[in-house]
């Protein structure tokens, strides 16, 4: 008999910080148990695909990043199909499924992913799978784990489908056999029975443990603690990740560092703290000397600040695998020659001839929240029993809830969930196949390169996570942490003290520019270190203000808030300057937990502003005005999850009162005011 050929299908994705590389690398790894054959690419590398002749299904994987912006990796390929010279026809030969990526903290959620569902569709695609959108915010699994499961009926269905049309358009009559789905029949295509990549055989119901063995079953659930009935319950966990990295540690004397030639290692020449010492937060103010770089960058711009994992998590990760003593070994990365991982390869963010030491302090994220597929691996590795199975409830689809209250939710890191299970022991190898890239982590430019010549400045609050049932004594941000303990000396001292030098790189944002008209009015809101950009913004025209006098300027708002007057005003001097010379027209400040009455701002009611959003609404009128008679602009810059999503809300409420229109019509003017790249954000999670 001939040999079955399996249908296949093309699967590309576009991934910012790995995750739906991740999801896409899984249904590769899994489709050969469904009897399908699955072809990977980045969304980027389009030498090694041709949607223009592709004739199987196509799956795309992608995540959004930014305001809304495409992944690094798919941004090229984005580009080609929103080209308006391609013809309506482009793609009516194609059939694809899409999950897209998102988080609902930002207001462009899923964006990618609809703006290239949107195009496919105007180029004649159809879709041959409901698109499913997973929301970052409330937990990914909960849209991505059905997505997947329905997915490879759905794949079969749309492949018997294609076959069945080229065939009648070949007039080949071929009959199919009695058991052969209905390939007109899509309707229950996400309602397959068998879960794919997330979900594998059941594990059997478990008997409780002895009263010797289990944790006191009356108590709160927690971290290494579950009850009835997730406790007794068959479990589906994910498929177990194949293994791929082989690591041999080897004895050398030295150990050179890696290729850093893309990065400026500059001077702190200023460091200011600029909050009092009661204040909520402690937000410092630092000044790089890039004179010696030929770094041109514009207000909006950001630069990344290259990081080390702190020391005292680098050795304690390193004694917890047990190799503290090798620390100073190379570490020699290759492929495991029989690997079950289709198109495995070894991290490029892996150097060659590094350290043990120096791969754990610059290259991975030991503060990673473990995914996952990460938890289910580390359940192979776990002796205990009671322990093992909660690892297996942390990553069953039976035990999302929990994996999200004490995991997710927490930021709980891979150290200290190895600290919950200490009968849990993986090699160093299972670390580097999960553990993602060590990012750099950006800054928005407080300072315009008109003013201060060779100097960038940035403003950053100091990150505390509070302590928790595994972290008992809380823990600084990354970053800021780091940049806090390099500082801190020169803050305390009275003088004379030598600053360290930072390795950063400029990150341009050319989305969150200043207009080009000069003429158009502006509206910031910048809250808190929101308002970093805004004052490289009013720097950058107060300075073209005075060599072009004669040009005509339009008018500018700044939106600030914070907690107190006297506490955590930033650049309060500097602000009320720029409001003396003429720069900033309108400078709108609140403080919400002051009680001091501000005067001109008592409504009839009484109601004292509390956030910039109440604000905003005290002119509604001129903002709404700026905005849809006058042609402004509106930027927002700062937290996504709270004060982003409140301004959008009021923006929404200001166009309805002063249109009087429906919920509808004030979000279509939004739209377009985002479409015209006349509203504008540059905001954080």
């Amino acid at each position: 008999m001939p040999c079955e050929v399996k249908p296949r299908f093309l699967l590309l994705y576009g991934s910012q910080k790995g995750q739906a590389q991740a999801i896409a690398e899984g249904i590769f790894e899994e489709a050969d148990k469904h009897g399908l054959v699955a072809e990977l690419s980045c969304l980027n590398e389009n030498e090694k695909y041709n949607l223009e002749k592709e004739s199987a299904p196509v799956v795309f994987i992608v995540s959004t990043t930014g305001d809304g912006e495409p992944p690094d990796n798919a941004l090229k390929f984005v580009k080609s199909i929103k080209k308006k010279t391609l013809p309506p026809d482009q793609y009516q030969h194609l059939t694809y499924a899409l999950l897209a990526l998102g988080d609902t903290n930002y207001a462009n959620f899923c964006n990618c992913g609809k703006t290239i569902e949107r195009r496919l569709l105007e180029l004649g695609a159809k879709q041959f799978y409901a698109t499913g959108y997973a929301d970052d915010g409330v937990g990914l699994e909960l849209v991505v784990d059905p997505w997947l499961e329905g997915l490879w009926a759905a794949i079969k269905q749309a492949s018997n489908k294609m076959a069945s049309d080229k065939n009648d358009q070949l007039k080949v009559n071929l009959s199919l056999s009695d058991h052969q789905p209905n390939p007109e029949n899509t309707s229950n295509i996400s309602t397959g029975k068998h879960a794919a990549m997330v979900t594998q055989t059941a594990i059997t119901k478990s008997k409780p443990a002895s009263s010797e063995t289990r944790t006191d079953i009356t108590s709160a659930p927690s971290l290494t603690n579950s009850l009835p009935p997730l406790s007794e319950l068959a479990l589906n966990v994910p498929a177990l990740p194949p293994p791929f990295l082989d690591v041999a540690l080897q004895e050398v004397d030295t150990c050179g560092p890696p290729n850093k030639d893309a990065l400026y290692e500059v001077p702190i020449s200023k460091a200011v703290k600029m909050t009092s010492g009661d204040a909520v937060k402690t937000a410092l103010f630092l000044e790089l000397d890039v004179s010696q770089y030929p770094v041109n960058y514009h207000p909006g711009d950001a630069f990344d600040v290259f990081c080390p994992n702190r020391a005292g998590e680098v050795e304690e990760m390193l004694r917890r695998l047990d190799l503290w003593d090798k620390r100073n070994h190379h570490a020699s990365i290759s492929l495991l020659k029989d690997t079950k991982k289709k198109g495995a390869q070894v991290p490029s963010h892996i150097p060659d001839n590094v350290s043990l030491l120096y791969l754990l302090t610059w290259c991975l994220e030991i503060r990673n929240v473990p995914k996952k597929a990460f938890v289910r691996a580390l359940v192979e590795y776990t002796d205990d029993s009671t322990q093992k199975r909660r690892l297996q409830e942390l990553c069953s689809r039976q035990g999302a809830a929990d994996y999200n209250m004490f995991v997710r939710d927490q930021s709980l890191s891979v150290l200290e969930l190895l600290s919950a299970f200490p009968s849990c022991r993986p090699p160093l190898s299972l670390l580097i196949e999960h553990l993602p890239k060590l990012q750099p982590r950006p800054y928005s430019a407080a300072s315009s390169c008109l003013r201060h010549q060779g100097k960038v400045h940035f403003v950053f609050n100091v990150v505390e996570f509070p302590a928790c049932s595994w972290r008992s004594d809380g823990r600084r941000g990354l970053c800021t942490g780091w940049l806090f303990d390099l500082i801190s000396p020169a803050l305390q001292s009275s003088g004379g003290q030598l600053l360290p030098k930072v390795h950063v790189s400029l990150r341009p944002n050319c989305s969150f520019r200043a207009p080009s008209d000069p003429s158009a009015p502006l509206v910031m809101v910048g809250p808190g270190t929101g308002v970093a950009p805004f004052i490289g913004f009013l720097q950058q025209r107060e300075k073209q203000r005075q060599e072009n006098p004669g040009v005509a300027f339009g008018e500018t708002w700044l939106y600030f808030g914070c907690r107190h007057k006297d506490k955590d005003f930033l650049f309060r001097e500097e602000l009320e300057g720029f409001v003396s010379s003429g720069t900033l027209n309108h400078l709108k400040v609140c403080f919400s937990r002051d009680n001091e009455e501000v005067e001109e701002e008592v409504t009839e009611s009484s109601t004292r502003p509390k956030y910039v959003q109440h604000k905003l609404l005290f002119d509604s009128k001129a903002i709404t005005s700026i905005l849809l008679q006058r042609g402004g602009y509106i930027y927002v810059c700062g937290d996504a999850k709270n004060m982003a999503k409140d301004v959008n809300d009021t923006l929404m409420e200001m166009i309805k009162t002063e249109l009087q229109v429906d919920q509808l019509e004030a979000m279509k003017t939004l739209a377009m005011l985002r479409e015209e790249k006349r509203y504008l954000q540059d905001i954080w999670g």
